[in-house]
């Protein structure tokens, strides 16, 4: 674990690790040789249905009523997005844990229960993307989606949060750009890669915000945590694509699976076990994670086979919810969440499908919700109570993740064609004929 790790992370971290010892639509039935949409090209921007319908019938798969721009992905994940700021609440405003905590047996609050959705869309959507793309334009496209605005959010605490509230505490400005252990700086290189080493800088919020006096000490984004375990699922199918499973063994996502399924049963029965075979898991998330991805990624690549079933998707619910309660969730829960989300996706009506349909906001307000939350909480906000402070922060959240599409992420996902965006083969055509060219300017 992160040392210094936010304790909403550490409690999220706590209850994975105790039992291990110690925020892309493709269109299948694309003919052969048509050039890709946009939408395939980038899944991550949400889709916008050009027909309704009402629930799909127990005949339609999976992939038919998920296909091209037909489904509600967007507004789902904007959901999503929200629930985290609304989880998060709890602890920053100094109102304890959330409450769905002690409901789930410790399984998952809400902010968590969020997570595990975004995961299970990801995991259907990136798939689908890699089965359309080669392994370059993968890549390369998963690190427009995800690294621009990312390195954003932390210049945007580093170098305005940082240095205003610093001042404002009773310091000068120059003490706070000054090279340090645990300033500004550092706070952008160490954490640049996704992997959170370094929470805040200096003692900003630590005695100011009821989540700091807490035992949190200096925070600034406490959502960050979770992109590095979705980078390690993309790298996942980035490895399939460039084996070509996904084309010629599709097979073998389901061995993938069912692999990370088995670790997960270890970590639940024999965690000293495992641990001890595979030391990599020590950290819990980096199994059930990537279990819930690969459970969206299975649903993608068998998806013609999958039927879109109302009843399928009642008894997902039941399961899903029973085991949230109960207990189990990541043993049956976890499959059954995955189906019911991508069910809700299809099931919804067209007037759902234009939300978020060509501009997600989603990653924004995931990305900037825990800053807002410390920033307002500082200035003492939460004592208007919980419900009239929520609502401020999801406003002002949704203002900068309108910032941060317009501003980076739509920018940065405009250049997915360009570079390495082009794919291997076009790389190296162009380096064949390239080579050709030389004799024949050297003759010349």
């Amino acid at each position: 674990m992160v040392e210094g790790a936010p304790m909403y992370f550490v409690t999220l971290c706590n209850r994975r690790s105790d039992s291990t010892a110690a925020v892309q639509v493709a269109n299948p039935t694309r003919e052969p040789g048509k050039p890709m949409t946009d939408a395939e090209h980038d899944p991550t921007v949400g889709q916008r249905g050009r027909r309704s319908r009402a629930v799909p019938a127990a005949s339609v798969s999976l992939a038919a009523g998920l296909a091209g721009r037909n489904n509600s992905f967007g507004i789902i994940r904007l959901v999503l997005a929200c629930l985290v700021i609304v989880s998060h609440a709890f602890p920053i405003g100094g109102w304890g844990e959330d409450p769905l905590l002690a409901h789930s047996r410790g399984q998952e609050n809400i902010g968590g229960v969020a997570v595990l959705g975004f995961f299970a869309i990801s995991g259907y959507l990136i798939a689908k993307s890699g089965m359309n793309a080669d392994g370059l334009q993968f890549i390369w496209r998963r690190f427009l989606r995800i690294f621009p605005a990312f390195w954003l959010v932390l210049l945007v605490a580093a170098l305005l949060v940082g240095p205003v509230a610093w001042v404002a505490s009773g310091h000068t400005l120059g003490t706070y750009f000054s090279v340090g252990a645990g300033g500004p700086l550092q706070y952008v290189t160490r954490n640049a890669d996704l992997m959170m080493r370094q929470w805040g800088v200096y003692d900003i919020f630590a005695s100011t915000t009821p989540y700091g006096r807490s035992g949190a000490g200096a925070v600034f984004n406490g959502s960050l945590w979770s992109l590095s375990y979705e980078w390690g699922a993309y790298l996942i199918v980035w490895v399939l694509v460039l084996s070509r499973v996904l084309e010629r063994a599709k097979v073998l996502i389901l061995v993938i699976t069912g692999f990370y399924f088995v670790v997960e049963l270890g970590t639940l029965f024999a965690p000293t076990q495992l641990v001890q075979v595979f030391p990599y898991f020590s950290d819990g998330l980096r199994v059930s994670l990537p279990l819930l991805f690969l459970y969206g990624a299975c649903f993608a690549v068998y998806a013609k086979r999958i039927p879109l079933d109302g009843r399928l998707a009642a008894l997902a619910a039941v399961v899903a919810f029973f085991t949230l309660w109960k207990g189990g969730l990541s043993v049956f829960g976890y499959p059954a969440a995955a189906y019911l989300v991508l069910w809700i996706a299809a099931a919804l009506p067209e007037m759902f499908q234009r939300i978020g349909a060509k501009n997600d906001y989603s990653y924004g307000i995931y990305l900037y919700g825990f800053l807002v939350q410390q920033v307002t909480a500082a200035l003492g906000w939460y004592s208007w109570g919980y419900v009239p402070w929520v609502a401020v922060c999801l406003i002002i959240s949704a203002a900068l993740a309108w910032l941060s599409w317009h501003g980076v992420e739509k920018r940065a996902l405009a250049l997915k064609d360009w570079g390495p965006g082009r794919g291997f083969q076009f790389w190296r055509d162009w380096g064949v004929a390239a080579v050709r060219r030389r004799p024949r300017d050297a003759t010349e």
